[in-house]
């Protein structure tokens, strides 16, 4: 009997094996790994081909692949935890091509990426259509054409306001505890980042609102209009300067800051990389205007301002971005954003995170809080009455 019952068990036994194993291939399928009794090692690739073959088969939507893999891609690069190294689709590189450039098929503003991670409007060009629908200076971007913008990388915004000539756009947002929309026209927009006037007492005043490939081209013009009418001093203002290329601030500064290291760099094996300046120069006093939305190559001239005493810095502490940036352009066209350096002002300086602090501080009146600086009357704005205190006292 006891042998009988023995054979009995045995055959159950093997009966559930047999179940079991015929049933565990299509349980592992559909049961989640971290349930699962044990782990097995996967290559990275193997992972995203299996992730992939999940999604194929059992994801009830259809799927964007392109999507798909730019949202992976730029997962990877956020995985790295520096907001200014990421990921750019094709689109988003070519508008961010252009932009660099100068000129480019948009609304007419320039925008940046606080602290916090908002998209804010650091200016708006005169006669753009940003201007004509009523975008202003220091709105915060929350939406474009109906998507949620809050928390996009700065490409990803700007690929979606930029577009054909011709083409409509909404932009929402928010200014103050309000928000607004906007709808406008796209057109060609050149940039002139450069803008500048003869004072009194032949003080030459350029205001710079990035860096740019044309940037210079334009500063070198004004510059040499201003000298030939007898400009006696020069203020420049980086106010709203979002920065931009790191060759266009180095010709600039080179014009105007004396013999020595306007900066330097270093890698990630700490090899190091000085920007100097020749001793030719021009020799003539100067003032620099900066505020919290003086950022990166802004702050590479700021600080060497400082560090070599060349100059006043009027203003407000400035945004604190010391990282170096390169662009690699995939095979695909698409390409990647990546901090490549810390830069260094000429003591030794990492302004990072921190800004730059300047000589005299000065806020602009409450009341033109989040205007555009172009919309404030001189006589109005304090920072660039201080900067022309500054100049006369030393003029005399």
């Amino acid at each position: 009997m006891k042998r009988k019952d023995f054979w009995k068990g045995f055959g159950v036994a093997l009966a559930l094996v047999v179940v079991l194993n015929l049933a565990w291939k299509p349980i592992c399928r559909a049961i989640p790994w971290h349930v699962l009794p044990f782990e097995i090692s996967m290559s990275k690739d193997a992972k995203v081909d299996m992730i992939q073959s999940y999604l194929d088969k059992y994801y009830v939507e259809d799927i964007d692949q392109g999507k798909l893999e730019d949202t992976l891609f730029a997962g990877m690069l956020a995985g790295v935890g520096d907001k200014y190294t990421y990921y750019m689709p094709k689109e988003n590189l070519r508008q961010y091509l252009t932009n660099t450039n100068g000129n480019f098929d948009g609304v007419g503003i320039e925008i940046y990426t606080t602290q916090d991670g908002e998209v804010v409007i650091s200016s708006v060009m005169p006669g753009q259509p940003a201007e004509t629908a009523g975008l202003q200076a220091g709105d915060v971007i929350i939406g474009v054409d109906g998507e949620d913008m809050k928390g996009k990388l700065l490409s990803d915004v700007a690929a979606k306001i930029h577009g054909e000539k011709g083409t409509a756009v909404t932009i929402r947002v928010q200014r103050g505890d309000e928000e607004k929309e906007f709808t406008m026209e796209r057109a060609t927009v050149e940039v002139e980042s450069v803008s500048s006037r003869m004072m009194e007492n032949k003080i030459g005043y350029i205001s710079i609102s990035g860096f740019k490939e044309n940037t210079y081209s334009q500063f070198k013009e004004a510059l040499t209009a201003l000298q030939k009418d007898g400009m006696k001093g020069l203020i420049l203002d980086l106010r709203d300067n979002p920065g931009g290329l790191v060759r266009s601030v180095y010709e600039i500064g080179d014009e105007l800051l004396p013999e020595g290291t306007m900066v330097y760099t270093l890698d990630k094996k700490q090899n190091r990389n000085d920007l100097k300046c020749d001793e030719k120069y021009l020799d003539i006093p100067l003032v620099v205007l900066v505020n919290e939305n003086s950022a990166s190559a802004s702050e590479i001239f700021a600080g060497a301002v400082k560090d070599t005493g060349r100059g006043t810095l009027v203003g407000n502490q400035t945004f604190g971005k010391g990282l170096v940036q390169r662009l690699f352009v995939l095979p695909d066209g698409s390409g990647l954003n990546v901090t490549v350096q810390k830069y260094y002002t000429p003591n030794g300086t990492s302004i990072h995170g921190v800004g730059i602090e300047p000589d005299e501080k000065v806020e602009l009146p409450e009341a033109y809080s989040g205007t555009p600086l172009t919309e404030i009357p001189a006589e109005q704005d304090t920072q660039l009455q201080k900067g022309l205190q500054v100049m006369e006292e030393q003029l005399k």
